[in-house]
């Protein structure tokens, strides 16, 4: 996808990320052991990774599920903002695997 075609699907979702992160070569993704979509990371501002796997406790795509899940993410970033330790800084994703470019 191209950077105008993704900056148009979020738009269409009305999704509201600070910023998206087009990998078409895979470079990145392999740089970070991506093997499923989705597939976390929160990395720190020197460049440590410091949480890295599913983005919730609930392996399921029911948008019901969401109000009862334990988000991962949100609570790698708060305690990393907040100057504390992320208490879980690796969970198991899940997901499609993530298909490279020429596999």
């Amino acid at each position: 996808m191209t950077a105008p075609a993704e900056n148009s699907y979020i738009e269409k979702v009305h999704a509201s990320p600070t910023a998206a992160l087009l990998d078409p070569t895979g470079a990145i993704g392999h740089a970070y052991g991506a093997k499923t979509t989705p597939d976390m990371y929160v990395i720190d501002p020197s460049g440590k990774l410091i949480y890295s796997g599913a983005i919730d406790d609930h392996p399921t795509d029911d948008p019901s599920d969401i109000p009862h899940s334990k988000n991962y993410v949100s609570a790698a970033l708060a305690a990393a903002m907040s100057g504390q330790q992320v208490a879980v800084t690796y969970t198991r994703p899940y997901g499609c695997s993530v298909k490279y470019q020429g596999d």
